[in-house]
Parts: C-alpha cells; sequence; structure tokens
C-alpha cells in the first residue's frame, strides 16, 4: 500500500515538475493523472496492482470537500462582493455541461444506430 501511495504521489510530482518547466497551463496533479492513465493503458498489471489502494482513495473522497469548505469560510468577506455573478456562473455551467452531456449521448446513440427514446 505504501509503494501505492508513492506511485500516486511519484506521479503528480512528476506532473508539478513538468508543469512548471514547460509552462503548461495545467495543473500538476491534471498532467501527473494524465501520465498514469498512460502508464495503465501501457501495463494494465500495474493498474490491478493498485486497485485496492485506488478504491480506498475513492471511499474517503467525501474528506476532500473539508479544504474547500475552509476556503469558501476563509474568503466569505470576498464571496460576498463577487457571490452572484459566482452563483451565475456555476448554474450556467452546469446547464451547459449537462445539455452538451445529453446531446453527445443522442449524437453516439444515433451513431450507434440506437432508436431515440425521448418523447416528442
Amino acid at each position: 500500500m505504501i509503494l501505492h501511495f508513492g506511485i500516486f504521489l511519484g506521479f503528480q510530482l512528476l506532473g508539478e515538475v513538468l508543469s512548471r518547466i514547460t509552462g503548461i497551463a495545467l495543473p500538476g496533479p491534471v498532467i501527473g493523472m494524465g501520465l498514469l492513465a498512460a502508464l495503465l493503458l501501457w501495463r494494465p498489471p500495474i493498474g490491478t496492482a493498485i486497485e485496492g489502494t485506488a478504491t480506498g482513495f475513492l471511499s474517503h473522497l467525501s474528506l476532500l470537500y473539508v479544504p474547500a469548505g475552509v476556503g469558501i469560510v476563509q474568503y466569505l468577506d470576498q464571496l460576498s462582493e463577487i457571490g452572484l455573478p459566482l452563483a451565475a456562473a456555476l448554474l450556467g455551467s452546469t446547464v451547459l455541461s449537462i445539455g452538451v452531456g445529453a446531446l453527445t449521448f443522442k449524437y453516439v446513440n444515433r451513431l450507434r444506430g440506437v432508436a431515440d427514446e425521448t418523447p416528442a
């Protein structure tokens, strides 16, 4: 399990290093996650080896919301100034994401030849 943590953190560190050296406008953890995904596609047995640890991470994913909540409380004065535009942006992007996802799903089903079952 410690080796698996090392793999996860090593890829995060590698992503951070690549992000800072190259100046790519992507966060280091995102780059590291992409590199880890590429490794898992290239060497599937590694994926089965770290599956238990990854499942453990996912079962405690809600703990990651604690720092976000603390950040909201810490910047509450700024949030009162930009709260309405921020809420509008969040609502708009959520509606847009759901709509694009639905249209993509419909398009893929049409390509696969699956009948459209949405009511007219």
